[in-house]
């Protein structure tokens, strides 16, 4: 990550922390109190949109269970249907393999 990327990021995070809410007017402000050099505004802009209506303490606290979660409710009704829905699939690729050599023409004619 880049300087700026950083300074943006923790300063996002600061914001959060402080549960202050994040736009880029607040972000801008704490990279200049910080005298990080070389911000472009964009910077602080994107994040701002990024993390709009997000809570920022939930999404860190959160990390790495996002899918993790679903999949182990499903249970084994998953698993029949993913066998199903693999055999369909595969009979879609059969079919255009076949529809191919009904047209007259291969790779070698």
């Amino acid at each position: 990550m880049s300087t700026a990327e950083l300074a943006t990021s923790y300063a996002a995070l600061i914001l959060a922390d402080d549960g202050v809410e994040i736009t880029a007017d607040k972000i801008q402000t704490l990279i200049k109190a910080a005298k990080v050099e070389d911000v472009e505004p964009i910077w602080a802009s994107l994040f701002a949109k990024a993390l709009e209506g997000k809570d920022v303490k939930d999404l860190l606290s959160n990390v790495g269970s996002g899918g993790a979660a679903a999949a182990p409710s499903a249970g084994g009704a998953a698993a029949a249907g993913g066998a199903a829905a693999e055999e369909k699939a595969e009979e879609k690729v059969e079919e255009k393999e076949e529809s191919d050599e009904d047209m007259g023409f291969g790779l070698f004619d």
